[in-house]
């Protein structure tokens, strides 16, 4: 890095008010969190036998629209196994097939698109999990909601048992809040 532009990366650091350095570390927290949170999900959920297209078939998370939480993820799964398979993270792109994963993570950045790819895994033996306002009502399964500085989810029952999946109670136990009608 040349010297003019560590001199420029010092400055505008000086000149930068806490509160905007406290909100990356507070967003990075978030990620982080919510990166653990998808993990753990995977423990609290089952999934019919016709999730997976073959017996060895990974537990696949898709990601899109959160690219710093996909990063997150694949590093906090790395190595480990959710129902005896090994965990995949696939970082979706537009307009791509949710054929073959188990959960699906939407994040803000295809807040404009929700709807629309809601309502491709509708019906479908795929835990959806939001981070939108409303993203229940459009048919997300697990929507994050940031409530007194912490991170909290609300379920929605009908969703997950129409794509055939049981949320167990221990999980709905911490959620926030559970909606058990449409």
């Amino acid at each position: 890095m040349s010297l003019r532009l560590c001199a420029l990366v010092v400055s505008l650091a000086a000149v930068a008010p806490v509160s905007a350095l406290a909100q990356v570390d507070r967003a990075a927290a978030e990620t982080q969190i919510k990166a653990a949170f998808l993990y753990k999900f995977s423990g609290f959920v089952e999934w019919p036998p016709k999730a997976f297209t073959r017996p060895e078939s990974p537990f696949t998370i898709g990601v899109i629209g959160a690219d710093e939480l996909a990063a997150e993820l694949e590093q906090i799964v790395k190595g480990r196994t959710v129902l005896e398979r090994a965990v995949v993270v696939r970082r979706m792109r537009r307009g791509e097939s949710v054929a073959g994963i188990q959960m699906l993570f939407i994040g803000q950045a295809e807040g404009a698109r929700l709807a629309e790819i809601l309502a491709v895994a509708k019906g479908q033996s795929v835990l959806t999990v939001t981070e939108s306002e409303d993203a229940l009502a459009h048919g997300s399964m697990i929507n994050f909601v940031f409530v007194d500085d912490k991170v909290r989810f609300d379920v929605a029952l009908p969703q997950a048992e129409r794509g055939a999946l049981k949320i167990s109670a221990r999980l709905l136990a911490v959620a926030r809040k559970v909606l058990t009608s449409s």
